[in-house]
């Protein structure tokens, strides 16, 4: 990871249905947060010295990162085996400091770290404050019906929706997104499963997206690559500061 940019992990979390397009678990961060406040964006935060205690190297500790912070976030379970009977009571021992290793350990629970693949790595070099060096897994949703606690004071909502609707409140205003949420949010917006997503994921390297500012005929995009599966890699500079 990067020494001057924060070291982070995001989950998507996917859950196909019988018909039509998977749905994502989202979250829409409580508007006082120093970071993307107000805007939706999937369940995810910083790397500390816990996650790194459970892994055996960078990629896992985000891994575990990303579990425990969607778990935080969102009181669901993904990641874990076998499945906690009362997810809420995990929940809320994290709100209050408890060590996630302890957790697992007092649950009988095990990481299931196998079952999140790495889709891509972020690091932004905007202007902002806080900079993340994130590593962004997707997993498919744990089996049977987990509600949904958005973790009080970071999170205002969280909400399974699919990845075309969430485009749609954005595009409409109802709802705001950072340049690297709407991109992923793009390209999964192409997948009928979360298999094809894992497919799509395995399919194309993980390298670190840092988008830059291109001008062309006297406009300015900020730009990706274009190798990495996404299907939209430009945006004018004026429309992606805006959102």
């Amino acid at each position: 990871m990067s020494d001057d940019a924060i070291p982070a992990a995001t989950l998507v979390v996917m859950r196909d249905l019988p018909a039509g397009p998977p749905e994502l678990l989202m979250v829409t961060r409580s508007r006082g947060m120093a970071f993307a406040g107000g805007a939706m964006v999937f369940p995810g935060g910083r790397i500390d010295e816990g996650d790194r205690a459970l892994a055996a190297d960078a990629v896992e500790a985000g891994k575990v990162a990303a579990i425990r912070e969607t778990l935080e976030e969102t009181g669901c379970p993904v990641g874990l085996a076998p499945l906690p009977t009362d997810p809420g009571e995990i929940q809320q021992a994290l709100h209050t400091g408890a060590s996630f290793a302890e957790l697992l350990e007092r649950h009988g629970m095990q990481l299931d770290l196998p079952s999140l693949t790495p889709f891509a790595r972020w690091r932004p070099t905007f202007n902002q404050p806080r900079r993340f060096d994130t590593l962004f897994f997707i997993a498919q949703a744990p089996a049977g019906d987990w509600p949904l606690h958005p973790q009080q004071g970071e999170c205002d909502a969280a909400e399974w929706l699919g990845a075309a609707a969430v485009l749609e409140r954005i595009a409409a205003g109802q709802a705001s997104a950072i340049f690297p949420t709407v991109r992923n949010l793009e390209r999964l917006a192409r997948f009928g499963s979360f298999a094809e997503a894992r497919e799509d994921a395995l399919a194309h390297p993980i390298e670190t997206i840092s988008p830059w500012v291109e001008e062309v005929r006297g406009e300015k995009w900020l730009r990706i690559p274009d190798h990495l599966g996404y299907p939209v890699t430009r945006e004018r500079l004026t429309d992606a500061v805006r959102a």
